[in-house]
């Protein structure tokens, strides 16, 4: 079945008057009886025109499936309050309900709509079966359920955001939030969206604090998947209701939060810890070679993982004046937030390991979750996590505390961190060669000796 590709398909101007003019399929045409439909939209308005067009267009191909099924695909049935509200505006009406028109104050404004239908299957402009309901109130909204919401919201409202993000980014987006709605399944059903109340809201929340706040002993866990989750349908809920166009509903997760004192906070790790045993000689022995690099890449320019596991080559400029990494969004690629675009000079191991990474690391480009799950590993696997606190993001927390305590600048550490910063935006952040020469402050020292002891010295 044909479908609007282009903004004005099917219209035509005559006068100051739009017209849906278009041509019948021969299938239908000769029992049609005619080859061109032509309509006067009655509007001098092209927005207008559109959406009266858009009706003319869905209910011709309604016809045609009922002349010819096995031909022309059978059009949607459903006619969501969405829909409604659309179609009541290309008819010049707002969409009420039919308990709202039958309302004594009201019974002027239905009899109208009622001289207007009468108008309209007289002209034959638009299928009153469709028009009918819609002027008069009785549109049936659609049942959704919340599984069936979700899939809306990746599929139609979320198209934003997801667009630049790359298959993992995706995976990982959409992840989370079909682990919120399989929770809250799992505990209430899966639910049509107009029938959630603040009862189901509570069971989610019920259910996340006898783990936040266990009372059998168990370890508490922290209160961040908690919130995701709770976020997740919060926004879940406002968003599908928006897009649909009944924003002023109260949603039943608003408020439903637990405190970020129990949040489990990385920590960051010591100095001394970095230099006794993370640039330790053989430390990373057995480790696969870009893992190696990637992770002692890591300490002297306090990037995100993932950032540096998505490097492209072009971004690595060992041969300037001052060596250095871009921090750059892609096509495929999206960063974090604008402020994560930045420069950061090379130096001390981080340059010595990059030296050995001059087209990045494409083992695990696109691919965070092995990243993470290879370093974490090694990382426990050989005493490098002094707590249960302490992630491979500790090297980024350690940078920016060692920045802090050295006095740098805070506009310097923000434009290094990629953080946003809240002050006033003046200049560039400062040149390369200032950055490092501030860098050199904070640097670990490297030896000839130190540096031997590395796989990568020896591979390279």
């Amino acid at each position: 079945m044909k479908t609007i590709r282009r903004p004005n398909q099917y219209l035509k101007l005559r006068g100051e008057v739009w017209y849906y003019v278009r041509r019948v399929p021969n299938l239908v045409a000769s029992q049609m009886g005619q080859t061109i439909i032509s309509r006067s939209l009655e509007t001098d308005s092209v927005s207008l025109a559109r959406k009266r067009r858009d009706m003319c267009v869905e209910a011709d191909n309604a016809k045609w499936h009922k002349l010819n099924p096995s031909t022309f695909t059978r059009p949607s049935v459903d006619r969501s309050l969405r829909q409604a509200r659309q179609d009541a505006s290309a008819m010049g009406f707002t969409y009420k309900p039919v308990e709202e028109l039958t309302e004594p104050h009201n019974y002027e404004e239905l009899a109208y709509r009622l001289l207007h239908l009468e108008a309209l299957q007289t002209r034959q402009r638009v299928d009153i079966e469709r028009a009918a309901p819609v002027l008069i109130g009785t549109v049936k909204p659609d049942k959704v359920t919340i599984t069936k919401a979700l899939e809306i919201y990746l599929t139609e409202i979320a198209l934003d955001e997801v667009a630049g993000k790359s298959p993992e980014q995706r995976a990982t987006y959409e992840k989370v939030k079909r682990r919120a709605v399989a929770n809250f399944v799992k505990l209430n059903g899966d639910v049509d969206m107009r029938k959630i109340d603040r009862e189901h809201g509570r069971k989610v929340y019920k259910f996340w604090a006898d783990k936040v706040y266990p009372k059998n002993g168990a370890k508490p866990l922290s209160g961040s998947s908690a919130n995701r989750d709770l976020g997740n349908l919060r926004k879940l809920y406002r968003m599908y209701f928006e897009h649909v166009g009944e924003e002023d509903r109260q949603n039943p997760f608003r408020n439903l939060r637990f405190s970020a004192k129990k949040m489990k906070q990385v920590k960051p790790f010591t100095n001394s810890f970095v230099r006794e045993s993370i640039m330790k000689p053989n430390v990373f022995e057995g480790l696969k070679r870009e893992a190696a690099l990637l992770c002692l890449a890591l300490i002297e320019t306090g990037c995100r993982p993932s950032e540096l596991a998505n490097i492209l080559p072009e971004n690595i400029r060992l041969d300037d004046e001052v060596p250095h990494i871009r921090i750059r969004s892609t096509a495929e690629r999206q960063l974090k937030s604008e402020a994560s675009i930045r420069e950061i000079p090379l130096l001390g191991i981080s340059l010595e390991a990059m030296k050995h990474a001059r087209d990045g690391f494409p083992h695990y480009r696109d691919r965070g979750y092995l990243l993470s799950q290879t370093l974490q590993k090694a990382f426990k696997s050989r005493g490098l996590l002094p707590s249960s606190n302490h992630r491979i993001y500790s090297f980024r927390h350690s940078f920016e505390k060692r920045m802090l305590e050295a006095g740098l600048d805070y506009g310097l550490r923000c434009t290094l961190m990629g953080h946003r910063n809240p002050r006033p935006y003046y200049g560039d952040g400062g040149s390369l060669r200032y950055r490092r020469d501030e860098l050199q402050k904070i640097t670990h020292p490297v030896t000839p000796e130190l540096l031997a002891g590395f796989p990568f010295v020896a591979s390279a």
